[in-house]
């Protein structure tokens, strides 16, 4: 069975209940009332009866006053009312024809009215007329003297007219029943059919991102804070978090890919050159005075393979939280100081200017190898992208952190270079490949790796044309996380 129809069932299951119950009370409610307001008559004609028709003659004697009474009964004549009067031996008294057919009434009936209680019958009862079984209301209300029973005035009419009020409210309801269903009917069938098409359009929502078609922008009818709104939010959600991951496989696919040709390339470089050299010195190709060259040559190829393997063994080691950082507090002056050393010919090759900002002791809490490592990189790629130029090295400490920066006037590099400098094998200039410096594009992922791994941070600012400004910081003993975990990529 379909969805909409199950709703529709349940809808209309809980609405005739609902109207079943309602409708059975009210009918209850309305019997009730219309027999109480009939007792309710006929306890006030018997206490008019009780008063008016009786007359005293003396202290123990009382007179029927049997004109009052006919003119009561022919008032009442259209409501088929009528009166009976019995004495305290439980005989009819009056009328006489009615007195001459009349039974006595019931012990147990009598045996309340002696003590003093009205008593009420209804439904099938007996005429007190003729005795007769039929549907009749009866009030029977007992007159005392002196705490002795004088007679019982009674009051009795048929039920027709009492059957008939409820049988027409009984059909009203029926009606209005009836009514309420079929505006029910239509109402469940609007609610079920919008609580389904809520539902088919996650269907088709579902369906679509089945396909791989993750372009679903899911959107409910009304306004409604329901679970359907609900799931159709987390859906959404969902939907917007594949797309993105997606998006991000297939970037990273893409950078895969250009890993595998980047690697390959860098490799199959020294390869083709070591390659060329040994068949010149295996045949004679190459002239005697080039040989110590030609050896020089290969060993620098040899060296710059080594390098290369090393950095990737470096990276994935860094990236695969296998490196245990042996963290100590030294002065980072004097490793600046020897970087710059180290480096002044190769800036010196560029036309470049080094200069220190820095206090003669800075303390820092690091490793100190993998702290020379990160300096050192970042300085050289300064050096590499920057030509009759200055570069800049800042240090000091500030507060629970030791802050560095290191700034060139070299090429800079666009918004979209600067996302992806951390990219391995990536490089903003892909025309200095070859270049002596650099080679390998691992040298800022393995200081972006690092600096992540002693719980600092790195950050990158750059301007094509105006250079490049790269800010990192260590914290101190007191604030450096035990241990970090690296989200691997």
């Amino acid at each position: 069975m379909k969805l909409l129809y199950q709703q529709m069932l349940a809808f209309l299951g809980v609405i005739m209940v609902t109207l079943s119950v309602v409708s059975i009370l009210f009918i209850q409610s309305t019997t009730n009332t219309v027999w109480e307001n009939s007792f309710d008559q006929l306890e006030q004609y018997t206490s008019v009866l009780k008063d008016r028709s009786f007359t005293k003659v003396n202290a123990t004697t009382y007179m029927i006053n049997t004109q009052f009474l006919n003119d009561a009964e022919e008032i009442l004549d259209q409501q088929h009312v009528h009166f009976i009067i019995y004495n305290a031996d439980n005989q009819a008294m009056y009328p006489n024809e009615r007195s001459r057919a009349s039974r006595p009434i019931d012990a147990s009936d009598w045996a309340e009215l002696k003590k003093g209680n009205a008593v009420s019958i209804r439904e099938l009862a007996r005429n007190p007329a003729d005795g007769s079984q039929q549907s009749m209301t009866i009030y029977y209300k007992p007159v005392f003297l002196s705490g002795k029973l004088l007679f019982v005035v009674g009051a009795f009419a048929p039920v027709e007219q009492i059957q008939t009020s409820i049988g027409k409210t009984e059909r009203n309801i029926l009606i209005a029943f009836i009514l309420s269903m079929l505006a029910a009917v239509f109402i469940s069938y609007f609610v079920a059919r919008f609580q389904v098409s809520r539902i088919n359009k996650l269907r088709r929502a579902t369906h679509q991102v089945a396909t791989g078609d993750y372009e679903v922008q899911l959107k409910l009818d009304g306004k409604a804070d329901d679970e359907i709104s609900g799931l159709a939010t987390d859906f959404q959600n969902m939907v917007d978090s594949l797309k993105a991951s997606e998006i991000e496989i297939k970037r990273q696919e893409d950078r895969r890919r250009q890993f595998m040709a980047d690697a390959a390339h860098e490799m199959r470089t020294p390869l083709t050159t070591i390659n060329g050299l040994l068949e010149g010195l295996a045949y004679d190709a190459i002239p005697e005075e080039s040989k110590a060259k030609s050896i020089e040559l290969m060993r620098n190829e040899t060296n710059r393979l080594i390098r290369l393997v090393n950095e990737n063994l470096d990276y994935e080691k860094i990236r695969t939280n296998q490196i245990m950082l042996s963290k100590v507090t030294f002065n980072a002056r004097e490793d600046i100081d020897n970087i710059v050393s180290q480096l002044t010919q190769k800036a010196t090759d560029a036309n470049d200017h080094l200069v220190i900002e820095a206090a003669d002791k800075v303390k820092v809490f690091a490793d100190h190898d993998r702290f020379v490592q990160v300096m050192f990189n970042i300085v050289q790629n300064a050096i590499q992208f920057t030509q009759d130029g200055m570069i800049t090295i800042t240090a000091k400490n500030g507060y629970h952190q030791t802050e560095f920066a290191v700034s060139d006037t070299g090429i800079g590099m666009t918004p979209d270079q600067v996302k992806n400098i951390w990219e391995r094998y990536y490089k903003a200039d892909p025309s200095r490949k070859n270049t002596k410096y650099g080679e390998s594009g691992l040298g800022l992922a393995i200081v972006h790796q690092l600096v992540m791994l002693h719980g600092g941070d790195i950050q990158v600012t750059s301007k094509a044309g105006e250079g490049t400004t790269f800010t990192f910081s260590f914290p101190d003993e007191e604030t450096a996380p035990k241990t970090v975990e690296l989200a691997q990529s």
